[in-house]
């Protein structure tokens, strides 16, 4: 067994990426997700002049946190990530119509996925860690974009770039720079990492 029976880890997301992400790690945690106004919190660091790693930092915490007053024993994970173009943050469509603009926008472009990973346990933060994997989507047809619309579907709007690299997302991309679990978000390897020096895993 390469995990300790303590401290349990909890992740606080109800993203199935991140817990797709965590079962192929072989890990063993709880998914407990963290109710809190993203939007809000998005909006107040943009007003501030937060710089996105910022953001992402703040929105990853503001999750782990709540989840984490409930559970203090446990190690708890929050997650997050932006979407940046041009300086322009992007945030999940809320429906086709704003998936079609959303990608359209992003179409020929190079953006950024700023993710963020924030561990707490015993009341406090004791890590955390940004990656900023970068994407470059190619100039596809609108012939294409209908046609992949149709495929993936409301899919789409569970993902901040209304795209998903672990289905046929992978079509959109001429260029993809940085570590595939971070696209997908959650840096992976590092979390591992920090597991390990953590006493949660084997070194």
């Amino acid at each position: 067994m390469i995990q300790a029976a303590a401290p349990r880890l909890v992740l606080a997301s109800a993203s199935t990426t991140r817990r797709a992400l965590l079962d192929s790690a072989g890990l063993r945690f709880e998914a407990v997700p963290a109710a809190v106004d993203e939007a809000a919190i998005k909006e107040a660091a943009q007003a501030e002049g937060f710089p996105p790693a910022d953001a992402a930092l703040l929105l990853a915490d503001a999750k782990a946190s709540r989840v984490a007053r409930r559970d203090p024993d446990a190690l708890v994970i929050g997650c997050d990530q932006l979407l940046v173009c041009e300086g322009r943050w992007y945030d999940k469509p809320p429906d086709i119509p704003a998936a079609r603009a959303q990608l359209l926008a992003l179409r020929g472009r190079a953006h950024e996925l700023v993710t963020a990973v924030v561990c707490h346990r015993h009341g406090g933060r004791i890590w955390q860690h940004v990656a900023v994997p970068r994407l470059v989507m190619r100039e596809f047809s609108d012939e294409f974009l209908a046609a992949y619309l149709a495929i993936e579907g409301e899919a789409l709007l569970g993902s901040v770039g209304a795209y998903r690299l672990e289905a046929t997302g992978a079509h959109l991309f001429t260029r993809l720079q940085g570590d595939h679990a971070a696209i997908l978000g959650l840096p992976l390897l590092e979390l591992l990492a920090f597991l390990r020096q953590h006493g949660v895993l084997l070194e």
